[in-house]
């Protein structure tokens, strides 16, 4: 197993409704492509972007149950892939033992990303469903200590839907000083 990072979600041109969520091994420069549903999307980018939904969405609910039990996400795996479809497992853990519960890869990350613990995914299914980069700038923006004007756009974009200002005016000022303004 090697540790994962997601990079980037963009809308998918072929599946309408579907997002593609880009995750990255710095390890072996490879970025492996995972479609997501809309709620998936949704959960990542709102997690990412310190966005507060009005009404929790369902991993948010998921997480917000689980930590009322004390119960915590030890870690994920995406542990296969057969026929395009990721397979992967939550160990969830109450501090003494630690059950493990089949899920959709996407699910997974989002838990992981809640969370803010590793992505673990099989060497094979890497090897499998990854795409070799040269550009080692396309990494993550955590792994790099930076985010791209791009991205920090498309939050601020995100953040103004929302009606988070507060978190808009401080992605504004990022904005600002990387133009150098």
């Amino acid at each position: 197993m090697r540790r994962i990072y997601p990079l980037s979600i963009q809308g998918s041109a072929s599946q309408s409704g579907s997002h593609i969520l880009m995750l990255v091994d710095p390890d072996s420069n490879m970025q492996i492509p995972l479609l997501v549903g809309v709620q998936e999307a949704k959960s990542i980018l709102a997690v990412q972007d310190g966005v507060s939904p009005s009404q929790p969405l369902t991993h948010h609910l998921f997480k917000k149950i689980m930590d009322e039990y004390n119960l915590g996400v030890e870690k994920v795996t995406v542990d296969r892939i057969v026929e395009g479809i990721f397979y992967a497992t939550l160990h969830i853990t109450d501090g003494f033992n630690t059950k493990t519960f089949k899920c959709r890869a996407s699910d997974a990350i989002t838990m992981a990303i809640l969370y803010d613990i590793p992505i673990l995914m099989a060497e094979e299914v890497i090897e499998e469903t990854g795409v070799k980069i040269t550009d080692s700038s396309s990494y993550a923006p955590a792994e790099r200590g930076e985010e791209s004007l791009e991205r920090l756009e498309d939050r601020l974009r995100r953040c103004e839907e929302c009606e988070d200002y507060e978190q808009a005016a401080e992605i504004q000022k990022k904005i600002e000083q990387l133009k150098g303004k």
